[in-house]
């Protein structure tokens, strides 16, 4: 079987390798300017699917366009950003996390995409397709179809045994963004109410409360430790608005509210 003549076999080695490449580049990117090693990607393995997916699809779409470097750099800039865009709305709705944010730079679309890293990748599919690739695609050519089937049967299940681990911790992830939010919210309304009503169910409640947050706070922190690691500038989604720090106020405020309470009451019944 064949995409647009080309043997998906083929595009499936093109894929990962890519996708490492792309993790490299990242990696060392990233390490440099935050002076610590930073393994990029969101999987477990050395790859960044987006570069892979992204460098695929400008084998398919951007090599027959070699002849006219205009529009050649045209629908590079377009489908590049559209891809990047898709990738991070995915992400975004799947697991309620943003891993990258352009919103500090001028003319960006809700922080996905922005201008100037949409030039800029008009200009390395330039370098791609006309300098990067054809030596590995003479590479990949030359491999015997028993070899290059074998490579792809290894890698394949490699990458389908890391993106189901990687999945679970994401849906994690997003389980515990939803239930913290939640949680954070019901605390400030506790904190609300505890301003006009005095009584121990309402303590009582808020206590128990208070213990669900913390316990989801905790599994939030666990399976988000390696994604906060490797993400610094990771941040949960805008439909979430309630941010960590606001749900740990909120927190903070309610359980001194009903301390305090509780100290009043004490009080009346000591008269």
């Amino acid at each position: 079987m064949s995409l647009m003549g080309i043997p998906l076999s083929q595009l499936f080695l093109y894929f990962i390798l890519y996708a490492f490449l792309g993790w490299v580049m990242e990696t060392c990117y990233c390490s440099v300017v935050e002076r610590r090693l930073v393994a990029r990607g969101f999987l477990y393995g050395p790859i960044c699917p987006i570069y892979g997916g992204g460098v695929t699809l400008m084998i398919l779409f951007f090599t027959p366009l070699k002849g006219n470097l205009i529009l050649f750099y045209g629908v590079a800039v377009v489908v590049m950003t559209s891809w990047e865009y898709l990738v991070g709305w995915v992400l975004e709705v799947t697991t309620h996390v943003k891993y990258w944010d352009y919103s500090q730079f001028r003319f960006n679309l809700k922080g996905r995409v922005c201008l100037w890293v949409a030039l800029t990748w008009g200009v390395l599919s330039y370098i791609v397709i006309f300098f990067i690739h054809p030596p590995f695609q003479e590479l990949v050519e030359g491999l015997p179809v028993w070899l290059e089937f074998m490579l792809c049967g290894a890698f394949l299940a490699l990458l389908a045994v890391d993106a189901a681990f990687t999945i679970r911790n994401l849906v994690l992830v997003a389980m515990h963004v939803e239930s913290v939010t939640q949680l954070g919210q019901e605390l400030q309304l506790q904190a609300a109410l505890g301003k006009a009503e005095l009584s121990d169910k309402l303590a009582d409640s808020a206590d128990a409360l208070r213990q669900r947050y913390s316990d989801q706070v905790a599994q939030l922190e666990k399976y988000s430790r390696r994604f906060r690691h490797i993400y610094r500038s990771l941040k949960v989604s805008q439909k979430y608005s309630v941010s960590h720090e606001d749900i740990l106020a909120a927190a903070a405020l309610a359980k001194e509210e009903l301390l305090r309470y509780k100290d009043a009451l004490k009080s009346r019944v000591r008269r």
